[in-house]
């Protein structure tokens, strides 16, 4: 006898495969199981009982001429004697007794056998069989696609993922925000959608069905602040399900091989169904109880035709029409799936009812195989779509990551990052990390916030908490703000950075800070549309002070000029593109401070000499080769620095002698070869630095500048320096190195304030003792050769190594 277990296997799949077997699969299982069992039956009852019994039928006189006397016997033999009959004095008991046949027990074995082959009809013979094989056939189908290599691989692994979506605590945590509302919110918003069947915004944006409020258990009605602290680890897990949802959907909805393999497996078992009906319904009556049988056989058994009784007739005749049942059952089932596949495109998957009832409204519709499996599942319990959807929801994914973000970054690991910027204020900065944590706004002493390379930053209310915070940059960041936040910035926000790639990055919000003071714009735009660069109008920073524009625009934006008349300081970078039409400049009247950097600017902007208030003038790096112009800059009577560095400049005129209220000078890295004594004319001069020229000889007028505190003559090719100099007795940084110099004056000693010394790279063979009278000069303040140091007296040494 065959065991039912051992055909488990055919009908068991993973526990886990349950989820994607609707509920005619389940259905057709069970049928399969009792098809199963009636083949099992069948074939069992042909092992243990006899198939059939077969007895010679009894053969007429003139039908044989040719053996009479055979004939004859065999009559005599098989034909009983009449009984006695019994009278009233003689009563006799008669023995009521068969035909002989004088047969023994192999020839009926034989003859048996012999006829069960030969006469029985074959479906009488093989049905047990054919039920087992074509239920075999059916559960086959049936799981096919289970184990198909093109799909098998699919299905595990998007049972793996639902699982785990399923069982995730974040899960739990997305869905119970959405009942975890004020309950007065709540209760009006029941009220609401009770008279009206649409949705409507929650107080957070969402979208939520009054019927899905009303079905949510109060057990999972929690509050927000308790509503699953995740720890690390479980955020860590969330946080892989999300990427691995996303990168198995991009890998499943390209392709249908799961749909087309359901299909065809189903189409299979109706035709198969067909079939069966076809032929069995035509066959079932050969099952009969009496079959004749006609076998040459006569010659071993003496006779030819036999009367046999299919033991097993009756049964299988049961068995058979309730085997068409099951089938017929099975196929109308077949029937309803193939009904369910057509009549619906099962191709794409709307999560509609998920986003009402979750109030996710961002969770984005599916396609394909990730569409079929999710309606296959839908069939089984729609729960699990709906939780398996909040890991393809973005607003969800960054809920997440907020969270996980939030417990990396504790208030007091914020802390440990803050540090003095150049403004002297206390920042916080913050780079590449997935967003803001909400953490940095429970640090109220912050004034200064950087965010650099931060993607979908999110600026909250809470951000109100941070009473100092002044300041704000924002590089290769996208921004969005809340209003009570701007509302914030507005009233506080002082110096704002921004660094773009492209002006669309730029926020929208900034133009309305009416309390900004300094605005930094750092971005790269391409030539084609450099001339139409626009920026919306500035007009409304009111107290703007200082602009600075780091780009590479070919003239000065209207957006500029609109808060030209009170703005202080300027600075355009511009990185190697022209700049031209600089008549706006004459606008800024109140200017003090002008940076025109890297603007290929060949002469000096005429419209510059028109700002009377302008104390500094910046034209670094730029194509200058003559300025003559220098003599129009009489005018600017408050012009106290002129820097003219990384220039080609190859002489200075003598005109610069009439800028007497000139205090810092800077003409390093240019070409200039002789220094006029006009110069030092300029008696105001405290800063001056010519490094990196071409200049062999330094004047003695020199001595002139008795205010002089900085001079710098690096990378010259000055011999000699003139005693007048030493003259200077305010100076406190004197850099002389990499020249040509081969002795030191030892009227350095006057220099009683000199604290920086640089005079390496030049032909010194000792340095004099004199230098100790330099009091304020140390060993840290001497850029010099370690061995021509040594040439200094010891007690000098000592002195200069002493703090």
């Amino acid at each position: 006898m065959i065991p039912v277990t051992e055909f488990r296997q055919f009908s068991e799949q993973q526990p886990a495969f349950r989820v994607l077997k609707p509920w005619w699969d389940v259905f057709t299982d069970y049928l399969s199981v009792a098809m199963l069992m009636i083949g099992v039956f069948g074939c069992t009852l042909q092992v243990m009982q006899d198939k059939i019994i077969c007895l010679p039928k009894r053969v007429q006189p003139s039908q044989n001429h040719s053996s009479v006397s055979n004939v004859s016997q065999a009559v005599a033999s098989t034909t009983p004697l009449p009984p006695p009959k019994p009278s009233p004095t003689n009563p006799v008991t008669v023995e009521m007794k068969g035909l002989k046949t004088d047969l023994d027990l192999q020839q009926y074995s034989f003859i048996n056998q012999m006829c069960y082959e030969r006469a029985l009809h074959w479906y009488a013979k093989y049905f047990p069989y054919l039920v087992l094989i074509h239920t075999l056939v059916f559960m086959l189908c049936s799981n096919f696609w289970f184990k198909f290599p093109g799909s098998s691989s699919k299905i595990e692994h998007f049972i793996s993922i639902l699982g785990k979506c399923f069982d995730s605590p974040w899960t739990t945590r997305a869905l119970s925000e959405v009942s975890g509302e004020d309950s007065e919110e709540k209760d009006n918003r029941k009220n609401n959608m009770s008279r009206s069947n649409t949705t409507q915004s929650g107080p957070e944006g969402s979208l939520v069905n009054s019927q899905s409020l009303k079905s949510i258990p109060e057990k999972f009605v929690v509050d927000k602040s308790t509503a699953g602290a995740l720890d690390k680890k479980e955020g860590e897990q969330a946080k892989a399900l999300f990427e691995k949802v996303k990168k198995f959907r991009l890998h499943v909805e390209e392709g249908d091989i799961l749909y087309a393999m359901y299909v065809r497996q189903t189409v299979l078992k109706v035709i198969k169904f067909l079939i069966i009906i076809a032929y069995n319904s035509a066959l079932v009556s050969k099952v009969q109880f009496t079959v004749d049988c006609n076998v040459d056989i006569q010659d071993m058994t003496g006779y030819k035709n036999f009367s046999c009784n299919h033991t097993m007739a009756h049964l299988f005749s049961k068995l058979s029409f309730c085997y068409l049942c099951f089938v017929s059952i099975y196929g109308l089932t077949c029937l309803y799936t193939l009904y369910w596949l057509f009549y619906r495109s099962l191709r794409e998957y709307s999560f509609e009812y998920v986003r009402q009832e979750t109030g996710i409204d961002d969770i984005p519709d599916v396609k394909n195989d990730f569409a079929f499996m999710l309606h296959m599942i839908d069939q089984y319990d729609p729960l699990y779509s709906k939780r398996f959807a909040v890991f393809l929801s973005e607003v969800s994914e960054n809920k997440l990551k907020q969270l996980n973000l939030n417990n990396e970054w504790t208030p007091d690991k914020l802390r440990q990052k803050l540090q003095t910027n150049a403004h002297n204020r206390l920042e916080l900065p913050l780079i590449m990390l997935s967003g803001l944590p909400d953490t940095v706004f429970e640090i109220t002493e912050l004034q200064s916030l950087k965010l650099e390379i931060i993607k979908n930053v999110m600026i909250p209310a809470t951000i109100a908490q941070l009473d100092n915070l002044q300041e704000l940059s924002l590089h290769q960041c996208s921004v969005k703000i809340h209003s009570a936040a701007l509302s914030f910035l507005k009233e506080n926000l002082k110096v704002l950075s921004v660094k773009f790639d492209d002006m669309r990055e730029l926020p929208p919000w900034m133009y309305g800070l009416r309390n900004l003071e300094e605005l930094y714009l750092v971005g790269s735009l391409s030539h084609d549309i450099s001339k139409n660069i626009t920026l919306e109008s500035l007009r409304d920073l009111k107290s703007l002070k200082i602009l600075s524009i780091k780009s590479n625009v070919s003239k000065i934006p209207q957006a500029v000029v609109d808060v030209s008349s009170h703005l202080q300081k300027m600075c355009i970078h511009n990185d190697g593109t022209k700049l031209v039409m600089l008549n706006n400049l004459k606008k800024m009247t109140n200017l003090t401070e002008l940076e025109l950097v890297h603007c290929d600017l060949e002469r000096i902007p005429h419209a510059v000499f028109s700002l009377l208030s302008l104390q500094e003038l910046d034209l670094k790096e730029n194509n200058l080769k003559s300025i003559e112009e220098i003599v129009s800059f009489q005018h600017l009577r408050k012009l106290t620095v002129l820097k003219l560095w990384h220039n080609s400049i190859t002489y200075i005129p003598e005109h610069i002698k009439k800028l007497t209220s000139l205090e810092r000078l800077f003409f390093s890295h240019n070409k200039i070869e002789v220094l006029p004594s006009h110069l030092f004319l300029c008696n105001k001069i405290r800063y001056l630095d010519l490094s990196y020229n071409d200049i062999r000889f330094i004047p003695p007028e020199i001595g002139v500048l008795q205010s002089l505190q900085y001079f710098s003559i690096t990378c010259n090719k000055v011999e000699s320096l003139p005693d007048e100099l030493y003259f200077c007795k305010k100076l406190k940084t004197l850099k002389i190195g990499k020249n040509s110099l081969s002795v030191l004056s030892p009227k350095i000693g006057n220099l009683l304030f000199l604290s920086y010394l640089d005079v390496k790279g030049n032909h010194f063979e000792i340095l004099p003792p004199e230098l100790g009278d330099c009091r304020a000069l140390k060993r840290a303040g001497l850029v010099v050769e370690d061995a021509l140091f040594e040439t200094l007296p010891s007690d000098v040494r000592e002195q200069m190594k002493t703090e």
